[in-house]
Order: C-alpha cells, then structure tokens, then sequence
C-alpha cells in the first residue's frame, strides 16, 4: 500500500470534501423552496420555474402521433400509437448521430439537420407525404414557453453551441426548416422537454404521478403546480393544474468545493449550472478524473508517468465511473498494467464517493419539490425518473432512497421513485394526445 502514513488523512480529506450531511440536505430545502418561490413569482432566482401550458394526461388519450427528440448527440424520430387504456407503443423510430460541426455551427445548419429526419422517417416508413401530421417536438434545453406550440431557447446546454438560436423561438426555427426542405405537411402542435414528457408518460399508467427527475447526462425536474401559485402566469386565474419546468440543473444555492470549481472553471458555461454539475453523468467522470490527478501528483496513486493519460479533460466518463462502481478494473480500460490492488480499490472508491454526493442531492432535490407540493407529505407521490445514473449505476438509487429516509422517516415510503421508459419520445406523444384532445373539447 502506498502512502501509508498518509493514506487515512488522505481519505478523510476527500470523503469530507464530497460528504452531504443530513443538515445539509435541510438547509438545501430551505433554499430551493425560496428560489421556487421567487421563480415562480417571475424575479431573479437560479431555478427559472418555467411553465409548460400542459396538463397530466387522464390516460384515456388514444391515436396515433409524431415525435421528434432532440436531447443530447443523437436525434430520434418516432411515431408513438395510444389505445386509451394507460398502453403507449413505439410503432416505428430512426435514430440520427448529430455531427460536432452541426452541434457547433449554424443554428440554421441543426435545424435543416432535423427536418431532413423527418423527412427521411416519414419516407422510409411509408407515410403519405400529401397528408397532414401533428408533431411533438421534444428539445431538452431551457425554453421558456409562451404557449404548448411556442418556445424562446434560454440558454444552450449539454455541449451545444448553435449559433443564433438562443433567444428564438424553437418551434419557429423548426417549422421555417421544413419548409426550406419544402415538407409543408407536417406541423409542429407541441412543444416539450424530456423530463415533461417522463412525467407524462409515467402519470398516463399512474395518477399519483406528479413529478419527474432525469438523471443522464444532465439533470432536469418538473411537477404539477396549481397555476394560483404561478404568480408570473398571465393566464385565466381559476384552479387548475399546470406541469411547471424547474431547470434545476442551475440551482446554485450550494457549495462548491476545489474540485468543482475546477471543474467549473473548465467550462463553456462557467457559473451556471451548479447543481448539474455536480450530480450528472456529463461530470461526474470528470470530476474522478480531476481527483485522480491530484492523487497522482500526490505521489498516492499509481505512477506518475501514468498522469499523461488522463491528462485530456473528460478522458474518464461516468460509464467507466459506474463500471468501477461494480468491480470492474478502470485501469485496465486504458491499458494500465501492474497497477497494484491499492490502486484498483482506490478508483472503486473515488466512484463511490463522487457518485453518492451526487444521489444525495439529487435525492434532496427531489424532497425539495415533493414538500413544496405537499408540506406534511399526507398523500403518496410518485416521481417518474429516467436516466442511466438512476437505472444502472450502482448504489445511486439506494443513496438516493437513504437520504428520503433520514429527512422523511418512515414518511419516506410516501415517495415512490419509478423509472419510466422513454420519455423523451412517448411523453411527447402523450402531450400531442392532450393538447388535440383539448382542442376538440
């Protein structure tokens, strides 16, 4: 073992670093019930409490619908059937690889590179290129919407860099490219993010289902609000319910330590998105790799003429984090030798430790929102969550359930967390479904 008079302070160090205490999950509640608030009222508050002009499904919508999903480098094309009974089918998708040089250039350049996939898919799957489609446009970055068909790109996330879509409207951008590729049958009638359409297509099947959370490679939340607490909603002022997006990922009411802010510093973005940074699969990688570094240059893990290979930025990834977290040899994925059991067990540890920080946040996150909806938590929730963090790295969701349990107690068990497949593509279907079956009414 190396370091052996160093090793336990050494631990100490870092475990203290990274730890998230109960009090510090109390005192983050506090806070992000005061930046919900002051979200929702319409003033400066890291949390934008946007809403999204859609309701929760009855689960009685039914037909067939379009979806486009734009979320991260890959672009889907979907067509989704609902027979009205909780049942969601994906009848046909292609998937897309979006370039780096579309990703980074033009703005005009992404959007032709998406409706040149509608095209491809309606003509592949043999649809009638003369008759009228609704489609559901699923673009998982921060829009503020106007209306269920209208939304203003905030800001970009996930690496993009398109330029001169910020501060447009989206769907506008989308419909001016279909006509450029001169698609005049399609029209885009809604307008959705991932983590709207997880909570829709979970609450379709469960109408406990009143909150979602994506935890991938980023981090978003929405929940059902009654719109008499949505001081800046402009709309009809009678008690109805309406999804409101967080964009949590920017929450940053909590605190760094050196090696966020060296993380952060590193970035596109830097100063925002806190929270995300912390607890998404884009970082959590990075920040293992960052640690490691220092480990090396501390003389306490491996050698140091093995710094050169983690010497780019990202070169490590949550998955090679999530594989460690199961016992896999993570330095052997980069062709290390001879490393010793010390260091095999220390890179298991750091995933550990990078990854259970993460969950409890999120975990407090998600008990931030529940009891803003229901203070003495008196009736069960459950929160839809989608996203590989969640789903396949190891221990995640039980550090998530261990921190709903030291705030709630036996309480605890009123907060259901229920993966919910596909979102991105059925829950804008789902909202197609609704927003057609409200015009009809």
């Amino acid at each position: 073992m190396k370091c052996d008079a160093q090793t336990r302070e050494e631990w100490s160090s870092l475990e203290s670093l990274f730890s998230f205490a109960r009090m510090d999950a109390r005192n983050l509640i506090t806070c992000f019930h005061e930046e919900m608030k002051r979200g929702l009222a319409g003033e400066s508050s890291s949390l934008k409490m946007l809403p999204c002009f859609v309701n929760r499904p009855t689960g009685l919508e039914e037909g067939s619908f379009l979806a486009l999903d734009l979320g991260g480098t890959n672009l889907r094309v979907l067509a989704v059937e609902l027979d009205s009974r909780g049942g969601a089918n994906i009848s046909a998708v292609d998937r897309f690889i979006i370039p780096a040089s579309v990703m980074h250039g033009r703005g005009e350049e992404l959007f032709d590179f998406l409706a040149d996939g509608v095209f491809l898919f309606l003509e592949k799957h043999g649809y009638n290129l003369h008759q009228h489609h609704d489609l559901a446009f699923t673009f998982s970055f921060p829009v503020e919407q106007s209306a269920l068909n209208s939304g203003i790109l905030l800001n970009w996330t996930k690496g993009f860099t398109a330029s001169g879509v910020e501060g447009k409207d989206v769907v506008t951008l989308l419909a001016e490219a279909l006509i450029r590729k001169n698609i005049k049958n399609v029209s885009v009638t809604a307008l959705a993010n991932d983590t709207i359409g997880t909570l829709m297509t979970k609450s379709y099947t469960d109408a406990s289902c009143d909150m979602s959370v994506i935890l991938g490679t980023g981090t978003n939340a929405c929940y059902s609000e009654n719109t008499r607490r949505i001081a800046k909603y402009t709309g009809s002022g009678d008690d109805r319910e309406m999804i409101v997006n967080l964009e949590w990922g920017n929450f940053d009411r909590i605190e760094m330590n050196s090696y966020d802010r060296a993380l952060d510093h590193a970035t596109r973005n830097i100063g925002r998105q806190r929270l995300e940074k912390m607890v998404s699969g884009m970082y959590l990688g990075e920040l293992a790799r960052l640690i490691i570094l220092d480990m090396i240059d501390r003389g306490c893990l491996l050698k140091k003429k093995d710094r050169q290979i983690f010497d780019r930025g990202y070169a490590i990834t949550t998955e090679h984090l999530s594989r460690a977290a199961g016992g896999e040899d993570i330095f052997a994925q980069f062709g290390l030798e001879n490393v010793t059991d010390y260091d095999r067990e220390a890179a298991v540890r750091i995933s550990h430790i990078v990854s259970k920080r993460a969950a409890r946040i999120a975990g407090t996150a998600i008990a931030s929102v529940i009891t803003w909806m229901d203070a003495g938590l008196e009736r069960h929730h459950t929160v839809a969550v989608d996203g590989s963090l969640f789903e396949k790295y190891p221990g995640f969701s039980t550090n998530m359930l261990n921190i709903l349990q030291e705030l709630f107690g036996d309480s605890a068990g009123k907060i259901a967390l229920s993966t919910a497949a596909d979102g991105s593509g059925i829950g804008a279907a789902i909202i197609a479904a609704v927003a057609s079956g409200r015009r009809r009414q």
